[in-house]
């Protein structure tokens, strides 16, 4: 059984800044992506940022620009580093680990983003 466990969200102010911690209990290169996913109150959960085995990442349009996924492999580590918050990024994180045949979730963040 993998563990994740998702840490560093919080409130915070629009334009402000927040990175969240991904830990997975066994290496990340096991899996084929890591990624971020969230859901906001009374909507679908959406992708949001995801990073390769072989470090490739892509984004949401809605967050491109202000957000980064990243990987500490030494740590077995995801990070996303979100910059200038709006209130609509308001939603519970999720980190999600993908491999061939299982699909693996952390229990999430909450980030609440204030106007």
């Amino acid at each position: 059984q993998v563990q994740l466990v998702e840490s560093g969200g919080g409130l915070v102010q629009a334009g402000g800044s927040l990175r969240l911690s991904c830990a997975a209990s066994r290496s990340i290169f096991s899996f084929n992506t890591m990624n971020w996913w969230r859901q906001a109150p009374g909507k679908q959960r959406e992708s949001v940022a995801a990073i390769t085995s072989g470090g490739r990442t892509n984004y949401a349009d809605s967050v491109k620009g202000r957000f980064t996924v990243s990987r500490d492999t030494a740590k077995n580590t995801v990070y996303l580093q979100m910059n200038s918050l709006k209130p609509e990024d308001t939603a519970v994180y999720y980190c999600n680990a993908k491999a061939v045949l299982y699909d693996y979730w952390g229990q999430g963040t909450q980030v609440t983003v204030s106007s």
